[in-house]
């Protein structure tokens, strides 16, 4: 059974608002067994652009669900937070059941329905199908960002020109830039 504690930043969480939200994350109760009891987190806010962000955390015993969505229509975003959520359980379903199998004999958690051993079995194994090598030249954040643009990529890999440390730069979905720096 799913609890929810449904907060809104901007917007009020009306009657209506709590019921689509609730009906929408309690489709995903289909996948656990009855004895599942969770908490669901859902955060909703609306930006000054008018633009509403839904995030949804649902902390369990052996898996954290957790979806993020930025949408003009809040309630198109719920909907594709739970196609998120539906994914995820599929993908650690099939991850469980091929430790099972393995294993023989470990228990499972998830209720197993025709319904849900399709969905898993249309699931794709990550497979690389590109290595590239390449070595780390000192630069800046600058130069790095200035490289990414230029190569035409999301991310870029790169050697600290002060730390000597790899970090790596990325650009966000607002349009702006991000540095991951390791340590």
């Amino acid at each position: 059974m799913l609890n929810f504690n449904i907060r809104g930043e901007n917007i009020e969480v009306t009657p209506a608002i709590r019921e689509y939200v609730e009906n929408k994350i309690d489709k995903v109760e289909r996948y656990f067994n009855e004895d599942v009891n969770a908490n669901a987190n859902v955060n909703l806010k609306v930006y000054n652009d008018k633009q509403t962000k839904v995030e949804v955390t649902i902390p369990m015993k052996n898996l954290t669900l957790r979806a993020e969505e930025r949408h003009n229509d809040m309630y198109a975003a719920v909907d594709l937070i739970v196609d998120k959520l539906e994914r995820q359980i599929r993908k650690h379903k099939t991850k469980v059941n091929r430790k099972f199998r393995e294993r023989e004999g470990a228990g499972l958690y998830f209720a197993t329905s025709q319904a849900t051993v399709d969905a898993v079995s249309e699931e794709e194994e990550y497979s690389i199908v590109r290595t590239k090598q390449f070595d780390l030249k000192p630069m800046d954040q600058e130069e790095a960002v200035l490289q990414m643009n230029m190569l035409g990529h999301d991310f870029y890999v790169f050697t600290d020109a002060e730390s000597n440390g790899t970090n790596i730069v990325y650009k966000r979905k607002d349009g702006k830039y991000g540095l991951i720096e390791t340590t």
